[in-house]
């Protein structure tokens, strides 16, 4: 055989084992929970914060016009809204529950050897598969808990407290004595005997309520409290830090509602005037929006699948994972520091094969891996940003009924919305912002997409580019509206004919995105 045939042959086995290693791992996405409900029930959490402004605090007239306001931006009942927000959360954590149970069930432990006397000390072995299904079990359930404990709370203030102390009852029970769970079994007992009917005040129950409970939750529970115990001074006091909490909120909502809104309007109104623009342009010559493409699709091939997913997907976990360090027992700062050097590790590997296997076609056709193209790069980048969010707004509507909150997450979403360490935040925030806007960039839009384009119209090479993109991200409930994203920075890309436009398109996406989650983290604690 020639060498060209084993090449090929080697590149046919390589491609084989990457599509199934990526199948499996969409497929195992499929079981996995998104991140939007939790991101719906911080919002909410920020809302019920807003609720508490100004409460006593004006003459008649003032919080008559005050509560309209509050009423236009808030709902006629938002403890009533908010209530059914975490019934729908609670009610999928509980399909999740059940459906990762149903599949640790089909895993069968190897069957043990017979031996005369037992061994001692033997433990079943423990698959990867099977350990990271405890570890999801246990998250749901952790969550269910949690869940339970606040909607308790919520039913008081709404004077249902017949459901309340019915909803700690059963949490108490559920939980039993167990060690691991005795704080949250002790704090549901404290706050079920200070709404019993008569109230009873359990021992250390302003500790069990700090430690538990946060935000408005904590509040409306030390609220009572002080009441209980007649601690008009520090009830004072706490209603003041709330009336603070409050107003920040509000600035914190406008930030995360408001200002995406106003952002969405303007990228209508640019998609109206690309619209009209695209049909006016029927009439005259159409751009020339191709590439000189030099390589075949082989040297396509080998790129996409050695470069990006067997480097980056199968070579650098193998490598890290042959260390033997887990970082998932260091902080929040040491993990942070692992993801930054672990993608940094992927985009070198990538860039690297991609040079080596085009540098024997240097110098390349004019036009390629340009930074700055023939248009603005910032007014493309920018626009482009507003453009994708009345799309993205959209697509996530339709997504979100389609996967009803499955499909799969970043894990990084999760962690930045929940930590709130500057410097680990500092850490992830330059990971999804700069490196990653650079790295993928450079591969999907400044590689992939030209190359495509030798066999198909632009039109296509910016829809394909933009689904391989979407589904290296390797998230099922992903795939969808990172495809529209994509396309959008495909479109840009091919317009601008510089890097520098869908890079800053990119960053901006996920700088906004991360902020956003910081702002909704920070707002419940």
């Amino acid at each position: 055989m020639t060498g060209q045939t084993i090449r090929r042959l080697i590149l046919g086995a390589i491609t084989l084992v990457v599509i199934a290693l990526l199948g499996t791992s969409l497929l195992g996405s499929l079981g996995e929970p998104q991140i939007t409900d939790r991101l719906e029930l911080y919002q909410t959490d920020l809302l019920l914060h807003a609720t508490e402004l100004g409460e006593g605090s004006e003459d008649g007239n003032t919080a008559a016009d005050r509560a309209d306001t509050y009423k236009a931006l808030l709902g006629n009942d938002p403890l009533g809204e908010a209530l059914k927000q975490y019934q729908k959360v609670r009610q999928s954590a509980a399909t999740n529950l059940k459906q990762f149970e149903t599949r640790l069930q089909q895993f069968k432990p190897d069957p043990a050897p017979v031996t005369a006397t037992p061994l001692p000390n033997r433990s079943k072995r423990i698959t990867e598969p099977q350990q990271q299904l405890k570890t999801a079990i246990q998250q749901q359930r952790d969550l269910i808990n949690q869940l339970d404990l606040r909607m308790g709370i919520l039913q008081a203030q709404q004077d249902k407290t017949a459901a309340a102390l019915t909803t700690w009852t059963e949490l108490v029970n559920r939980l039993g004595d167990r060690p691991e769970v005795q704080p949250l079994s002790a704090t549901a007992k404290v706050l079920n005997g200070m709404w019993s009917d008569p109230p009873r005040l359990l021992p250390d129950a302003e500790p069990l309520i700090q430690k538990n409970l946060e935000g408005w939750f904590r509040y409306k529970s030390l609220s009572r409290l002080y009441e209980l115990q007649q601690r008009s001074d520090v009830l004072t006091t706490l209603k003041a830090a709330e009336q603070e909490v409050a107003q920040q909120t509000l600035i914190k909502l406008a930030l995360v509602g408001t200002l995406p809104a106003i952002g969405g309007i303007a990228g209508l109104i640019l998609l109206v005037v690309l619209g009209i623009r695209a049909f006016r342009s029927r009439a005259v010559a159409p751009e020339n929006l191709t590439w000189d493409v030099p390589w075949s699709w082989e040297m396509i091939l080998q790129v996409l699948i050695v470069g990006f997913f067997f480097m980056g997907q199968i070579v650098i976990p193998l490598v890290v994972g042959a260390s033997g360090i887990s970082f998932a027992a260091f902080g929040i700062r040491a993990r942070a520091a692992y993801t930054l050097t672990y993608y940094l590790l992927m985009a070198s590997s990538g860039l690297a094969v991609l040079y080596f296997s085009i540098r024997s076609f240097f110098p390349l056709p004019e036009g390629w891996f340009r930074p700055t193209g023939k248009r603005s790069w910032l007014i493309w980048g920018v626009g482009g940003y507003f453009v994708a969010l009345p799309l993205m707004l959209v697509i996530s509507i339709l997504n979100q009924q389609i996967w009803q909150g499955q499909g799969g997450s970043n894990p990084l979403l999760q962690i930045v919305l929940e930590e709130g360490d500057p410097i680990a935040l500092s850490l992830f925030f330059f990971t999804a912002a700069i490196a990653a806007p650079v790295f993928e960039e450079i591969f999907f839009r400044g590689f992939l997409l030209p190359s495509l384009t030798r066999y198909m119209p632009v039109s296509g090479a910016i829809g394909l580019s933009a689904l391989i993109f979407a589904t290296a991200h390797l998230s099922l409930s992903e795939v969808l509206p990172l495809t529209v994203l994509g396309s959008v920075l495909g479109f840009v890309y091919t317009r601008s004919r510089g890097l520098l436009a869908p890079m800053l398109l990119h960053s901006l996406w996920n700088s906004v995105t991360m902020l956003g989650l910081f702002l909704l983290g920070s707002g419940v604690k």
